[in-house]
């Protein structure tokens, strides 16, 4: 029996604070302090201190005298303080002591960097494929009783599943291509989440059986091993250390406007230096209109304009997923993602 996979978004990472950063701005109607409640995110926490959330962590001051002060949990205080005229946060547990002590709760009560529902069906699936992958998986040639299409509990018959292969699977069927934005150089495939299986039998002509179905599944629709266990992300928002130019060249779900908390997809990945947690600034990218004043046909690309930020969650060789965190305008596809 597959384990069952827990999806956790913490903030391990903050213990790394060393210095303060130059130029952090206020938010002007900051409070002095705030008690975390559930539903609370530390971004939307640090959005009522700060201009730029997701430089919480350079003014964050760990306190050495609370156990795990890298957690925070509801009924946690958050408060505002100065040192040589620069701001800092820190944590008091909700009982205002101060003592070392053991917190009992689970690591699924503290709260999360980023709202876990708007990525937690990206987090653990295969998402991005290349051509020469897709084509290579095992692939399913027919269904029990003659069915034309499979549902959870039918059997499937599946050709490719290599001797010692593994007991849980994914099926998923070939997405959208996305392609650089700049060239046009094909980046690799959406690989769309169609059921889960479990291998019955192993021949040169496989039995599997369908489950957790989120669409019926074909004849030609391809196998990958499940990833079993559990997952776990420790996000830690940063700016990237390089210049990173990119697009968004893919919005999940097929919508025409993206907005806050839509998940879009990127033509930067591992290769351009791409990192989970990295924060990005989303620019509209300006038209390019005639002037009508210049005459002869005369073109003009207007600026771009600051639309949004987002922050990357995962991370591919060629691609990267990231959730829109803030939205100034409505954002669309090719508009631009840049170091902030």
């Amino acid at each position: 029996m597959a384990m069952k996979r827990v999806i956790g978004v913490l903030f391990g990472a903050l213990l790394c604070w060393n210095t303060l950063a130059d130029n952090i701005e206020l938010n002007p109607s900051h409070p002095d302090r705030y008690v975390v409640v559930k539903g609370d995110t530390l971004w939307d926490i640090s959005a009522r201190f700060l201009k730029t959330p997701w430089r919480w962590p350079d003014i964050w001051q760990a306190n050495e005298q609370i156990a795990n002060p890298h957690l925070i949990y509801p009924g946690d205080i958050i408060e505002l303080s100065f040192v040589d005229g620069q701001p800092r946060l820190s944590i008091k547990r909700g009982d205002g002591k101060l003592s070392p002590s053991i917190r009992r709760s689970s690591l699924d009560d503290a709260i999360p960097v980023i709202p876990i529902d708007a990525i937690a069906a990206f987090i653990g699936k295969p998402r991005v494929m290349t051509q020469e992958e897709y084509d290579s998986a095992p692939y399913i040639v027919a269904f029990d009783d003659q069915h034309i299409l499979g549902s959870a509990g039918y059997k499937a018959y599946v050709r490719g599943l290599e001797s010692g292969a593994a007991d849980g699977y994914s099926i998923v069927r070939q997405g959208e291509e996305y392609l650089d934005a700049d060239t046009g150089e094909s980046l690799g495939f959406e690989s769309i989440f169609v059921a889960e299986s479990e291998l019955k039998v192993q021949a040169d002509v496989a039995t599997v059986m369908l489950s957790k179905t989120s669409r019926e599944v074909r004849k030609g629709d391809r196998l990958l091993p499940a990833e079993e266990g559990v997952i776990l992300r420790n996000y830690y928002p940063h700016a990237p250390d390089s210049d990173i130019r990119g697009h968004i060249v893919g919005v999940v779900d097929g919508v025409s406007q993206v907005a806050q908390y839509d998940v879009v997809v990127i033509d930067r990945g591992l290769r351009d230096g791409i990192e989970e947690g990295h924060v990005l600034q989303i620019d509209h990218a300006g038209e390019t209109i005639r002037d009508v004043v210049a005459g002869n046909g005369a073109e003009v690309t207007l600026p771009d304009e600051k639309a949004g930020v987002l922050m990357v969650f995962r991370v591919f060789e060629r691609v990267s997923y990231g959730l829109v965190m803030e939205s100034k305008r409505v954002m669309h596809r090719h508009d631009v993602v840049r170091t902030p």
